[in-house]
């Protein structure tokens, strides 16, 4: 009877991890309950550096990154993670209230896949990010 919906087990699904870095809890709780609603894993940190760390050791399939945040910034993070070899190649979407042209200018010079502004259609955002993983999966095979 269930089988009517055609969903498969989570058990069976692909593990696509998501780091989320923003400064704000309620925007990390809320990213985080309807990713994992949307089947997939979420790992979180609240700066930069923490995000660093979190992905060295997880390496994530995606970062959904803020700009504004404690310790060391979103453009900053960026930086450091492109000039690892084991993590520059992570696709990047900046979600960020800041959306001035030299913002987006900074993020691209640092290969974002993506950037959106905040507040954002979380259907959209989901989109995005299948959009993201499927070109990463694109390139690795190629």
């Amino acid at each position: 009877m269930f089988k009517l919906f055609g969903s498969k087990k989570k058990s069976e699904r692909a593990k696509i991890l998501i780091l989320v870095v923003d400064d704000e809890p309620d925007y990390i709780t809320t990213v985080q309950c309807r990713l994992e609603w949307s089947h997939y894993e979420v790992i979180t940190a609240t700066n930069g550096q923490e995000a660093l760390e979190k992905a060295a050791s997880v390496k994530p399939d995606l970062i959904l990154l803020d700009t504004n945040m404690p310790v060391m910034s979103g453009h900053e993070m960026l930086e450091h993670l492109r000039r690892r070899p084991s993590l520059k190649d992570v696709p990047v979407i900046m979600v960020t209230a800041r959306c001035e042209a030299e913002d987006v200018a900074a993020a691209s010079a640092y290969g974002v896949v993506d950037y959106v502004a905040k507040p954002f259609d979380f259907t959209e955002l989901v989109e995005k990010i299948a959009h993201a993983l499927e070109n990463k999966r694109t390139l690795t095979k190629a």
